[in-house]
């Protein structure tokens, strides 16, 4: 009797913590990259640090929705999400984004 309750009082507890909104809602300002050097682009990675893969090169100008960012080492990376394809998304340095007026 006591294992069913238990069952319930954790599906209840992970419920609470689930996430409401979908993964992919990215609902901030539109952010630009820039300053990246002539010919080079910025990398946009599956994860935030250079340890992660590189899914697509972004040039300046590519606006991106910024969804989180946060401090790795020394550098802040942020999870964006292109604006015109925001099923693509996945980090990148905080130095290489600023918000589009």
């Amino acid at each position: 009797m006591r294992r069913p309750f238990s069952i319930l009082a954790a599906l209840g507890f992970l419920s609470a913590c689930a996430e409401t909104g979908p993964v992919t809602a990215f609902t901030s300002d539109i952010y630009e990259v820039y300053g990246v050097e002539e010919g080079d682009m910025l990398k946009l990675r599956g994860g935030p640090g250079l340890g992660f893969e590189t899914r697509v090169g972004l040039p300046n100008g590519t606006l991106v929705r910024v969804r989180d960012c946060n401090r790795v080492g020394g550098t802040r990376w942020c999870e964006v999400a292109l604006d015109r394809a925001p099923g693509l998304t996945g980090y990148a340095s905080e130095t290489y984004l600023r918000p589009k007026g």
